[in-house]
């Protein structure tokens, strides 16, 4: 799902460019480095992230270029003409290794790493952030809303309310994250994943007759039907009107799904509904509800109030990623010219970690997810982490079994694996379920463990101390 066509070279900031441009003119251009894509923090106050954006990062880098009017505005902007000829040919020739699209990841290990020239590397930098960050944000979010609405249906219903184009790709990450279905056509022709929508309060409206408007719309879709019934007053005529149609429709061998309530005290008058519709025998019409939703909302609708809903459209909070306005990835360079780099901060939490690393995943006798350690890419698999800024706390790891997180996922340039948005949603299921239940609470999740091991401690403080001699 490709919008950039022949402009991806300069879907990037302005400074990447003039970078990429000093590397050129400084004799740099081929100079090897390895960039790593970590975050700092778990969004939403939450114990853990979705992973997403691979696919289409990767895709991107694969085709990116710099068409011949791109090349005559970067010269408008006084790039040189040498360098400007080098783009001419620019493909990405480089090699990125990271975690499954769909992983569950936590802060501070790096997930992704970038190996390639340095221009190289610098110019994918801008777009690798951007989706990785967004997608990720908004897959987290949808496994959030998920949980809290255990095995109901969830729907997306955030086009209208998203960032632009980021609603392309917000539906996309949001099925990754879990829910069921979109609303957003474009998205789901796109990566072929499951459509869904009901009917607004205009078509309503625009009959006058609520009754009218009901027979009409199950006339025309007598086997899909799902009635919107708070355009005017929910328990007065809309569900009893509903009730009428759902009646007919069973006179031609149809059957109403469900109503919809989009206004209101969604428990109590679900919990009305259900009432009136059970009265009528219509135990089989389901209850959907929308309107300003998200995990907190639907877990008090169906754990504190006990509202008996079926399905969850969630639109605002889950496209805009409410509460959180980001995720805070970072692309940090770790090593270039094959020595192992440092990015220095008197804030020793802010410290990069160095050199070309990889990541080892443990996990207990129940099959759970224990701990991650972050290993230079030669170590074996360790023994023993340590914290990786208090290294008096470590962890034994002898007893638990451990399996390679990451793994190449592009060489030379070219996209090595390839999936689509609801294979990525069944290995975030299925990762997800094995993460315990006190990293996935919603209010103070337990930290899960992230070490480093005891060779790259040395490593960092080795060029911490060679930079205080300085």
């Amino acid at each position: 799902m490709n919008l950039l066509d022949h402009h991806g070279g300069i879907y990037t900031d302005y400074y990447q460019l003039t970078m990429a441009q000093g590397y050129f003119l400084s004799g740099r251009a081929d100079t090897v480095s390895c960039f790593d894509y970590f975050f700092r923090e778990n969004p939403f106050n939450g114990g853990y992230v979705i992973f997403a954006g691979l696919t289409d990062v990767l895709e991107i880098i694969e085709n990116l270029q710099f068409g011949g009017d791109t090349l005559e505005y970067l010269k408008s902007l006084g790039f040189r003409d040498a360098f400007l000829e080098y783009l001419r040919s620019f493909t990405f020739r480089g090699t990125i290794t990271s975690a499954r699209e769909g992983e569950v990841v936590f802060p501070l290990e790096p997930v992704l790493r970038v190996e390639g020239t340095l221009i190289q590397s610098q110019i994918v930098e801008t777009v690798l952030l951007n989706f990785l960050n967004f997608e990720s944000l908004i897959a987290t979010k949808a496994s959030r809303i998920k949980m809290a609405a255990g095995g109901r249906r969830v729907v997306d219903f955030g086009l209208r309310r998203a960032q632009g184009l980021g609603g392309i790709h917000g539906s996309k990450a949001a099925i990754i994250g879990g829910v069921d279905a979109t609303s957003n056509v474009y998205s789901a022709f796109h990566s072929g994943f499951p459509v869904s929508g009901t009917q607004a309060h205009s078509w309503i409206q625009s009959y006058g007759d609520e009754l009218a408007a009901f027979r009409k719309y199950a006339e025309i879709y007598p086997d899909r039907s799902v009635l919107l019934v708070d355009t005017y007053n929910t328990l007065r005529s809309g569900v009893p009107n509903a009730i009428t149609v759902a009646k007919e429709l069973e006179q031609s061998g149809n059957r109403l799904i469900a109503i919809r309530l989009d206004s209101g005290d969604l428990a109590y008058l679900s919990k009305h509904a259900r009432q009136m519709l059970d009265q009528a025998g219509l135990s089989y019409v389901k209850i959907a509800v929308s309107n300003q939703l998200d995990e907190y909302v639907i877990r008090s609708l169906l754990e504190d109030q006990g509202a008996p809903i079926d399905v969850f459209g969630v639109g605002t909070r889950l496209i805009t990623g409410q509460t959180s306005a980001a995720l805070d990835g970072v692309y940090k360079l770790s090593m270039s010219d094959n020595i192992p780099r440092l990015k220095f901060s008197e804030n020793y939490t802010k410290l990069t970690l160095p050199g070309v690393k990889k990541i080892y995943r443990f996990t207990d006798d129940q099959g759970l997810f224990y701990a991650d350690a972050v290993a230079l890419e030669e170590e074996s698999v360790p023994e023993i982490i340590f914290h990786p800024y208090f290294a008096e706390q470590r962890s034994a790891l002898q007893r638990y079994s451990s399996e390679p997180l990451m793994k190449t996922v592009m060489k030379e340039g070219k996209v090595l694996v390839r999936s689509s948005a609801q294979q990525s949603a069944e290995y975030a299921k299925e990762r997800l379920s094995r993460l315990a239940a006190e990293h996935k609470r919603f209010e103070n999740p337990h930290i899960y463990k992230v070490g480093i091991t005891e060779q790259l401690m040395h490593l960092r403080t080795k060029l911490v101390d060679e930079f205080h001699q300085k």
